[in-house]
């Protein structure tokens, strides 16, 4: 599993299976839901992050988020 932070766009990725190529995306409320061929969930992105996610938590996924919020 791999989680990304892009501030720039204000978005968290989560990817579950690195190794599964994405077949179908489906958003819904701001969150878009890539699956895999046989419909397992490969990843997950997260938009309007900063509003969705605790703060204490984005600091974990990306410290640069600390600072750009100064």
């Amino acid at each position: 599993m791999k989680i990304e932070m892009d501030v720039a766009q204000d978005l968290v990725k989560v990817n579950l299976l690195s190794d599964v190529p994405v077949a179908d995306l489906r958003e819904t409320e701001g969150m878009l839901f890539g699956y895999s061929a046989d419909r397992r969930i490969v990843q997950i992105e997260i938009r309007g992050a900063k509003s969705r996610i605790n703060g204490e938590l984005l600091k974990l996924i990306d410290p640069t988020f600390a600072r750009s919020r100064a």
